[in-house]
């Protein structure tokens, strides 16, 4: 295959009791049945409350099987809880093994690597990282077997929480430790493709659109296909729009599209809010 064509999608936050989050997902279904990638990769947040509301991953991953073409997932924080972090309050929920577990068991693997296009592709768990749990060591073991089997070819890395805000070393403050990958997990994986060709790191997370270069490296944020959180909420970095990201690769080069399926509506973080009758 001369051409690979991708495309990603983030934080849809699933659940059956939020209409409008349901309905922008199907706006994002009728897009992608129209442009018919190859593949679909979700980046995390697949369900709205994973740790608390099982039901909430049996839906999301209903309605993503009613997809026209062959998707991939990785967790989110609201699929397995967050990360602990050095500084800065302890999450609400953290990770765990059981609710990683879940996901795989309900929704798929939750890392993974592949060849097409002439790319290699890894997807990891980002939220496993500084965790602890026996899963973050496994992970990284595997990602150096996966990272030794590069054969120089480029490398497209995909994960819920963007590496870092716009440099490898930014300080680290309470806000922005849960928001990107943590240290040190965060400097070790930056080691770890130090010596391969990475030419992309697609992320989520943020509900922010945003596409900057770091060195060699492009570093894609998909905006979410669900909801947007407002200025009062959320400092403004990028982007605030739901959206979706298309990718065409191929052997030596990769193109990037920032798309807004027809239809799909700014649902405010405010409307959920209220449908559920208070804070989240």
């Amino acid at each position: 295959m001369s051409e690979f064509r991708l495309t990603q999608i983030s934080d849809t936050h699933l659940g059956r009791r939020f209409p409008g989050l349901v309905a922008n997902f199907h706006r994002v279904c009728e897009h992608i049945d129209a442009d018919r990638p190859d593949l679909v990769v979700n980046t995390g947040d697949v369900s709205f409350d994973g740790p608390t509301g099982r039901d909430d991953v049996v839906f999301a991953k209903g309605l993503h099987d009613a997809l026209p073409v062959p998707c991939r997932y990785l967790p989110g924080n609201h699929d397995i809880g967050d990360n602990p972090t050095a500084i800065g309050p302890a999450p609400k929920p953290p990770v765990s093994e059981a609710h990683r577990l879940q996901f795989c068991d309900i929704i798929g693997e939750d890392h993974w690597a592949f060849e097409a296009g002439g790319w290699r592709f890894i997807g990891l768990n980002s939220l496993v990282m500084t965790s602890g749990l026996a899963f973050e060591a496994e992970q990284f073991d595997w990602l150096a077997s996966e990272i030794a089997q590069t054969n120089r070819k480029p490398v497209a890395l995909f994960l819920h929480k963007p590496l870092f805000l716009n440099r490898p070393d930014d300080p680290e403050t309470p806000e922005t430790s849960i928001r990107y990958v943590p240290q040190p997990a965060r400097a070790r994986l930056i080691e770890m493709f130090a010596h391969v060709d990475l030419r992309l790191i697609a992320s989520g997370h943020v509900h922010q659109r945003r596409d900057f270069t770091w060195h060699h490296t492009r570093h894609v944020w998909a905006p979410s296909a669900g909801f947007v959180i407002n200025d009062a909420r959320q400092d403004r970095i990028a982007l605030k729009e739901v959206g979706l990201v298309e990718y065409r690769f191929r052997p030596d080069s990769f193109e990037v599209r920032h798309v807004r399926a027809a239809g799909q509506v700014d649902v405010d973080i405010e409307e959920l809010l209220a449908q559920m009758g208070g804070e989240h």
